[in-house]
């Protein structure tokens, strides 16, 4: 059986390989190449070595919009998961109706970030109108905009990973706290939250790299105004690729850039959040 196996695996593994090569691996290293180039088409590219990354960091738009995305990144990662674990917690407490409440919270999650941003953009423009200002009239509106439209797309969907993780948490382990004297906060805080890490290293990654590669929401809600002053990295990107003639080169350097930048960070959250769960 293990030598049918071995003599069968490249042509099942062939397809696969092929696919990620050619939708994939060969775009990418493309994508690099022209990052340090000067081009319209990739047919007329003329090698302008790092000029192009020179000039990333010498334009205001994106350090704007890598402070602008590293604050709502934070503010949406604390509070996503601090609500979704919170709910998780409810909701595994025994109370009726669980099954409908996991499946009201969970719906945000099946639709469209387009969609979802301009339904939110006529929600929130409504209530703001009766101030007098809109989500456009200052960046601080936009940014707790999308800060609550992030949280209530994604909560629920944390909200059930938690939940699993916290089923899975041994009940006579939680018996033997009690009858131990230990307080719902201690069985929490000791046996809970250390047993659900995996859940929290899964929940973390998706929340964080979703946050950093916003891009539908932020384009159908605030399109980066006031001034561009609400563009997050992946808009800007867009917007340097699209709407300035002769800037490509340097929207794809900030592509390969901003890849380089949610590769590190997410891949050094998993690295301490997965100690964490080795260590418990």
């Amino acid at each position: 059986m293990q030598k049918s196996m071995k003599r069968y695996f490249p042509i099942f593994v062939l397809p696969t390989l092929a696919a990620f090569t050619i939708a994939f691996l060969y775009p990418f290293v493309i994508g690099i190449y022209l990052s340090f180039t000067e081009f319209t088409t990739v047919k007329d590219a003329s090698w302008v070595g790092i000029s192009n990354y020179k000039k990333i960091f010498m334009d205001r738009n994106f350090i704007n919009a890598l402070g602008f995305t590293v604050k709502f990144t934070l503010v949406s990662v604390v509070s996503i998961n601090t609500l979704g674990f919170l709910l998780a917690y409810v909701l595994t407490r025994g109370i009726k109706g669980t099954n409908l409440f996991r499946t009201v919270f969970f719906m945000p999650n099946l639709i469209g970030g387009i969609v979802l941003g301009y339904i939110w953009q006529l929600l929130l423009n409504g209530i703001l109108a009766k101030f007098g200002v809109t989500l456009s009239f200052s960046a601080k509106y936009g940014f707790w905009g999308l800060v609550i439209l992030m949280n209530w797309q994604l909560i629920g969907y944390m909200m059930i990973i938690y939940i699993a993780g916290l089923q899975n948490v041994p009940g006579e382990l939680v018996e033997a706290a009690r009858i131990d004297g230990a307080t719902r906060f201690q069985i929490l805080k000791r046996i809970m939250i250390p047993m659900v890490m995996p859940s929290f290293t899964i929940c973390l990654f998706l929340t964080l790299t979703n946050s950093f590669k916003l891009f539908d929401q932020n384009l159908a809600l605030t399109a980066g105004g006031p001034g561009r002053q609400t563009s997050m990295l992946a808009l800007d990107i867009y917007s340097t690729f699209y709407g300035r003639v002769g800037w490509e080169g340097v929207g794809q350097a900030k592509a390969t850039v901003f890849f380089l930048m949610v590769a590190v960070i997410s891949l050094t959250q998993l690295s301490l959040t997965r100690r964490k769960e080795v260590e418990n």
